[in-house]
């Protein structure tokens, strides 16, 4: 079965962006570079928020200095945005979903397939948590304090996790990666 894997970076208070939705603090290295590569070769399906999805939107297609295996994945591959409010989603190989439905999701993680991965997108990540229906959080901790911004989870999300792996980087990044208590 598909897995449905979040990979986000997160300061160490627990945030996943700034006040005003600022993520200019990630630490981004060869070694992170390096650990993404790795991640979008194990994925064939991106799950997206609408705020995130027009972020990714604006920036994917017309980039010009990245790498070009993750250029190309990001462009590439199938996305979903879940979005009430989203008129239409036009970035390459997109669907509009207009609810997110458990059931609906059961049946994709059945499908065949690479895993199904989550950047950003914070009230999508703390809704499928609640549902139960994530199976990885690859939580990637910058060493740095932001104070204020978006929370990656609500205040009613409580799942116990285990730890799979961890790995620091160079630079002080480190790579958690947990999956549910459940599993």
């Amino acid at each position: 079965m598909r897995k449905i894997v979040v990979s986000n970076y997160i300061s160490l208070d627990g945030f996943i962006a700034g006040p005003n939705g600022e993520i200019d603090w990630f630490v981004w290295d060869d070694e992170s570079e390096q650990y993404s590569k790795e991640l979008v070769a194990s994925f064939d399906t991106m799950l997206f928020g609408r705020v995130t999805y027009e972020l990714m939107a604006g920036y994917w297609p017309t980039v010009t200095t990245e790498d070009p295996i993750i250029k190309e994945n990001m462009n590439k591959s199938p996305k979903i945005v879940f979005s009430r409010t989203l008129d239409k989603a036009d970035w390459n190989n997109t669907r509009l979903v207009r609810e997110i439905i458990p059931e609906e999701i059961l049946k994709m993680k059945q499908q065949p397939g690479k895993d199904m991965v989550i950047f950003g997108s914070g009230s999508i990540v703390a809704h499928l948590t609640q549902l139960h229906l994530i199976d990885d959080y690859r939580m990637l901790v910058n060493p740095v304090i932001l104070g204020s911004g978006i929370r990656q989870f609500s205040d009613k999300d409580t799942t116990q996790l285990k730890l799979v792996e961890s790995k620091t980087f160079t630079s002080g990044l480190v790579m958690l990666h947990y999956q549910p208590h459940h599993q």
